[in-house]
């Protein structure tokens, strides 16, 4: 039978996943069946995709990325690797959506940003003490490739503006904007849809304070623009930005480039 396991290419005389294991394995191992962790044994069929983790135990680099990708939907992966997203702003937003979408393995990242990490940043960013007085690009880079050492990270320390966005954004699929002021999100978003019309925006607005979650939510209000939040709550005095919303709206936009790039848009 042919199976794919741990990402190579097999041919064994095994009927259920079990069998695969203890020709490869031990009893001991985890074994994840087409994205499924199982406990017990399940039959196999040809071509399925089985990963084999032996935990305690490092495994070989040819091996680990197919691991980190296990727990994926099947045939997602492939699809990711050949996307090119870019991510504007590194602040809450920014740096957790890089984050997420080192997680599912987007192939190729560029970050955008001009500051550099300080301590008010630490009670909704994903920096650490360690990475203060760093440029975010740095500090972000650095974790990504702690997360992920197998997708291609770009960095550009510099300010957006209408006059850099077409050489900043070219040749990408989609941009994610996350900068914290007004009038920053609606120069990038005018700025992409002017001049680069092929490429989509995956925006956000309205996550501030500690209102219901459940009331962020993503809408497409033109053709290629995507927007994530409540659309009520900015930050202002009297209303700060926190861990909690500010990370269901990045992860919103997270799904929505996970969704985009799987070629699935929203109504």
């Amino acid at each position: 039978m042919k199976l794919t396991v741990n990402g190579q290419k097999l041919e064994l005389a095994c009927q259920t996943a079990f069998q695969v294991r203890e020709k490869l394995g031990n009893t001991t191992d985890i074994v994840i069946v087409n994205g499924f962790q199982i406990t017990e044994d399940c039959k196999i069929t040809e071509n399925d995709t089985l990963t084999i983790i032996r935990k305690g135990v490092m495994p070989k680099r040819g091996e680990l990325e197919s691991m980190m990708m296990a727990r994926h939907t099947p045939k997602v992966h492939e699809k990711l690797k050949k996307g090119k997203v870019a991510v504007a702003g590194l602040g809450g937003l920014g740096s957790n959506i890089a984050v997420m979408l080192a997680r599912i393995g987007v192939g190729q990242l560029l970050l955008v940003d001009f500051d550099i990490v300080e301590p008010s940043n630490l009670n909704r960013q994903s920096y650490y003490i360690s990475h203060l007085g760093l440029p975010k690009t740095d500090a972000l880079k650095k974790q990504l490739e702690e997360v992920n050492p197998f997708i291609k990270i770009l960095t550009q320390q510099t300010r957006v503006t209408a006059d850099n966005v077409q050489n900043l954004f070219d040749g990408y699929d989609i941009i994610c904007e996350a900068f914290d002021r007004p009038e920053a999100k609606s120069l990038l978003v005018n700025a992409a849809l002017e001049q680069l019309p092929g490429i989509k925006i995956v925006a956000a607005s309205g996550m501030a304070g500690y209102e219901s979650a459940n009331l962020i939510k993503t809408v497409r209000p033109i053709k290629n623009l995507y927007l994530c939040g409540d659309f009520a709550n900015e930050a202002r005095a009297g209303k700060g930005l926190m861990a909690p919303r500010v990370q269901i709206c990045a992860g919103h936009q997270a799904n929505m480039v996970l969704r985009l790039l799987l070629g699935i848009e929203e109504a």
